[in-house]
């Protein structure tokens, strides 16, 4: 591609990245576009993380794309079979030659009188400026960089390997080793099972509980309709199934968050030797579903628990010493390996600077239009999934809105869409609507969820679905011309 000048540019080939494009060229045809993607190769975070055991907390029915059926048996997919998957999509659809790898976005400035994006990127052969009608984010919530690493006393002092298992290394031998993974989340739940086997002992030392639900790795219903019905409509079927039990699941914890509590522990006490410790191990101090909820499938991390290859040890660090960590009870975690799984660092907009003609815009000061576009910000989306179901849900939902506005401005003849709101509308939350940590942590990097639609981010996809699919795309959306705009502030000035 020796273009510089696209009507679309994508931010980023991962999951959103190649969902968005097979979108854009399936509904809007005549529409240039180009992917501009910071790493060497296609998955986004199914390429980066290679930590052992690395799969999808949420079923492939659901964050397999809406156009392509998942045909394997497995329905929690390991991260190579997804990112497989996402290859095999862009494949499919073309859309490899659309993409500029070693890209990495750094700047987006926009100009009224053009109506134009300029982005500048770090590429491989240098810094690369193009331009573009409209600026499509479909680059994650998080810094690829850096993860969210603590720091503890005496970590000098440590004679073994302390690892994050976002930058695991490829050569790590854990066999026969003693292995203390730091955390209680997705990641933690997920590494202690794999590596059980094959560590001498595996331990997952957590500061408090996270509620978790075990599930099977397979889907007997999906496997049996795929074997009777054609793979769209099985498919179909399937995913509308796991939606809405999934939808009835998580209004359960909003509206009787003491039955869902007492029906996990339940589930839990089955599943755990029964003289295990609930209380002070799996019940935490909040509701299921104000934190992300963990998936165990297959009860993998409850069966090594059983069988003695790992355990879980819930108290604060004190600091590091020379064979391990020792606790604020005084007791010594022996370890060879230390990996902390201790979260994700939140990006806006993967990083970059925006400005709008000259003034520096930043998502944490804008409300959220429609789960997807920014309040005084033109032209531009962001591809954002759903915290209580996946991500691929709202994606998918997004794009078909993207679609639907661009093909709005070119039958109108307008060039610039700013979402722009009315006088009663304020802001009441995050945008992210989780107490977790690294939500707190990040929430500068996120915008505000207003108090009515179209300003409200919703968890509900069958509400999403109605309203970016057949809603209205001029709803409190400021539309222009090239030139207008700082036509109209120059006037403005000279009053």
């Amino acid at each position: 591609m020796s273009s510089t000048d696209f009507d679309v540019l994508i931010v980023g080939a991962g999951l959103s990245g190649i969902g968005a494009a097979v979108h854009l060229q399936q509904n809007c045809p005549n529409e240039t576009y180009a992917i501009l993607e910071g790493r060497d190769a296609i998955g986004g975070t199914w390429d980066l993380f290679r930590y052992p055991g690395i799969r999808s907390d949420s079923d492939m029915y659901t964050l397999g794309y809406r156009f392509k059926p998942w045909k394997s048996a497995k329905a929690i997919a390991d991260g190579p079979s997804i990112r497989s998957y996402i290859r095999e999509t862009a494949t499919e659809h073309g859309i490899n030659q659309h993409i500029r790898f070693g890209h990495k976005v750094t700047t987006a400035a926009w100009d009224s009188e053009a109506a134009r994006w300029t982005v500048t990127t770090n590429s491989n052969e240098g810094g690369a400026t193009l331009t573009c009608r409209f600026l499509y984010m479909c680059s994650g919530y998080y810094n690829y960089g850096q993860g969210h690493r603590p720091t503890w006393e005496g970590e000098a002092e440590f004679k073994g390997q302390i690892i994050h298992p976002q930058f695991w290394p490829e050569s790590l031998d854990y066999k026969g080793k003693r292995v203390v993974v730091i955390g209680s989340g997705a990641t933690a739940v997920t590494l202690v099972p794999a590596m059980a086997d094959t560590a001498a002992h595996i331990t997952m030392l957590q500061r408090s509980p996270t509620w978790m639900v075990s599930r099977p790795g397979s889907d007997a219903i999906a496997n049996a309709l795929k074997a009777l019905l054609p793979a769209q409509m099985a498919y179909d079927i399937v995913r509308w199934k796991n939606v809405t039990l999934g939808q009835y699941f998580y209004k359960q914890t909003r509206n009787n968050p003491g039955k869902v509590r007492e029906l996990l522990l339940k589930r839990l006490a089955k599943l755990l030797p029964a003289d295990y410790d609930l209380e002070t191990h799996f019940t935490p101090g909040y509701n299921p579903w104000d934190q992300r909820l963990c998936l165990v499938p297959d009860a993998d991390l409850f069966n090594a628990i059983t069988a003695g290859k790992a355990e879980i040890v819930t108290d604060q660090i004190a600091k590091f010493e020379a064979g391990g960590i020792r606790l604020h009870n005084g007791t010594l975690l022996e370890a060879d390996i230390i990996v902390t799984a201790t979260g994700l660092k939140l990006e806006a907009l993967g990083g970059m600077t925006v400005t709008v003609d000259g003034e520096t815009r930043r998502t944490a000061d804008a409300l959220a239009y429609k789960g997807m576009m920014f309040s005084g910000i033109p032209n531009l989306a962001q591809s954002f999934g759903y915290i209580n179901a996946s991500w691929t849900l709202r994606s998918d939902l997004i794009a078909d809105y993207v679609c639907r506005l661009l093909n709005h401005m070119r039958k109108s003849g307008v060039d610039i869409a700013t979402p722009t709101p009315a006088a009663d509308v304020v802001p009441e939350r995050l945008a992210l609507d989780l107490q977790s940590g690294y939500v707190e942590r990040g929430a500068d990097a996120l915008p505000r969820s207003g108090n009515r639609a179209p300003w409200m981010v919703t968890a509900d996809y069958k509400y999403d679905r109605k309203e970016l699919m057949e809603g209205p795309v001029t709803d409190e959306m400021a539309f222009a011309k090239a030139g207008a705009v700082a036509t109209e502030r120059v006037l403005e000035a000279a009053e």
